[in-house]
């Protein structure tokens, strides 16, 4: 795990690694002044893609970066691997739909706990993972 300003990367190779990427979710969520519901939405994503691009991009890494705005707190967190890519986003995105032995919910799922989510994938070029939940500011 490195730091660089208000961004932490964590390499994603073993299954220790989903670990160190939800502590790292943790603490930027609290350092951000999130409620613990939005700590636990944030870290609930941030482990369901986690496990997805190690499993099924064969790693990669996640980058969790923390900005502030007058308005608001934000956490973004960024998955990367160089897996095979997904070949149609929006069936991924379908509950119950799965390409492993998994239930099929982790990429809607964390798509419903976001504010705001994207994905850019193509066959053979991997895939990016982009979430950002938001906290407004107490005045």
């Amino acid at each position: 795990m490195s730091r660089a300003g208000s961004t932490t990367t964590v390499v994603i190779q073993t299954e220790t690694d989903i670990v160190q990427v939800r502590q790292a979710a943790r603490e930027a969520a609290v350092s951000a002044g999130f409620s613990l519901v939005q700590q636990t939405k944030l870290v609930t994503a941030a482990s369901e893609l986690a496990r997805n691009a190690l499993v099924y991009g064969g790693g990669g890494k996640a980058e969790i970066e923390q900005s502030e705005t007058p308005a608001a707190s934000t956490v973004q967190l960024t998955f990367t691997d160089s897996g095979p890519g997904i070949p149609d986003i929006e069936r991924a995105l379908t509950d119950g739909y799965t390409t492993g032995s998994g239930l099929g919910l982790g990429l809607g799922g964390a798509r419903r706990l976001a504010d705001r989510f994207h994905i850019a994938s193509s066959p053979g070029e991997g895939t990016v993972i982009t979430l950002a939940i938001s906290c407004r500011r107490k005045p």
